[in-house]
């Protein structure tokens, strides 16, 4: 891949957002409002994962930006370039890797890949594809029919497809779904270096710790509404609750009254407390809660603490009334 440096488009600079979504909105023939005014800003060089439940909007969005689907009101510019109005530059700064495996069954893996750069507009590059190819484990495989290949593989010629014409933004849609543990391994080392090479990484995906592992910000979107945008260490440091467990040295049937104000659950077998307590207080109250459980007489044998995943949080957001974020 190219590590050159790059030029920016005409009156844009690293600072702006490389994707500006305004007003983004979606509504069915059938009636049924896929998106509700969607307001994103997507920065240059970053990893934002968007996450969502099912038919929350995730694709329909995605799909939006790249010009797949046409928006029933608002505006896209991807990379300086309006979507609509200037499709074929807005197109050629963009790579997807969609969820379906739509591929040229009768073509060999370098015929299509490279055929896809030319798409593009793009020169013919022998060495960039040589290199794509080699990075996803596809040079062996490169004058293989694709109908001969394994679902996996198919996958591997998708992400080669979307990374021929050397894209500015790459959207990775559910990129791991039914993938093999070692292309996932691939396609994250993959994804690092593209990124650290100044590309733009936009990826949806059911496995949240991944998202966790490798998002610099987080999107949840739910009923076709963004309900958060965050950077990630933000959003869990806001989010996140920590949890403070006791294994008791005596099982207890129920809380005393003098524990009442406390934040306790009480396990099912009596065997466990479970504090829960808010991460941005500086007070945790875990040392006075400690002295009222000697108070009553209440020893414990082992204790540990843990803390919110991303998921924990997805899951929360998800569940969370509208209205009840702000």
């Amino acid at each position: 891949m190219n590590t050159t440096s790059r030029v920016e488009p005409a009156g844009l600079s690293a600072a702006d957002p490389i994707v500006s979504v305004r007003g983004i909105g979606k509504t069915y023939a059938g009636g049924f409002q896929a998106l509700k005014r969607i307001d994103l800003d997507i920065r240059r060089g970053e990893i934002f994962a968007l996450l969502g439940p099912n038919g929350a909007g995730k694709t329909t969005l995605i799909s939006i930006i790249c010009g797949i689907v046409k928006a029933s009101q608002g505006t896209v510019i991807a990379d300086g370039h309006d979507i609509v109005h200037d499709y074929r530059a807005a197109r050629a700064s963009i790579g997807l890797v969609p969820q379906e495996l739509h591929t040229d069954a009768f073509e060999s893996v370098w015929a299509t890949v490279n055929f896809s750069r030319g798409l593009f507009g793009k020169a013919p590059d022998p060495a960039h594809i040589e290199k794509v190819l080699r990075d996803l484990s596809l040079w062996d495989k490169r004058d293989a029919k694709i109908m001969t290949l394994s679902g996996g593989m198919k996958r591997r010629v998708l992400i080669a497809k979307a990374l021929s014409h050397e894209p500015r933004i790459l959207f990775l849609d559910e990129p791991s779904a039914g993938v093999d543990v070692e292309l996932r391994h691939d396609m994250w080392r993959m994804v690092r270096e593209l990124r650290e090479r100044g590309t733009t990484i936009i990826l949806t995906t059911h496995y949240i710790e991944e998202a966790e592992d490798m998002a610099d910000r987080i999107g949840v979107i739910s009923k076709g509404e963004l309900i958060v945008v965050e950077d990630k260490d933000v959003l869990m440091r806001k989010l996140g609750k920590k949890q403070l467990t006791l294994t008791l040295q005596h099982p207890m049937t129920s809380l005393p009254a003098g524990l009442a104000a406390w934040a306790l659950e009480l396990s099912g077998d009596g065997h466990t407390l479970v504090y829960t307590f808010d991460t941005q207080k500086e007070d945790t109250g875990i040392a006075a809660l400690l002295r009222t459980l000697g108070e009553h007489g209440i020893d414990f044998k082992d204790l540990r603490s843990s803390e919110s995943s991303l998921e924990d949080i997805f899951v929360s957001l998800v569940h969370t009334p509208k209205g009840a974020l702000a």
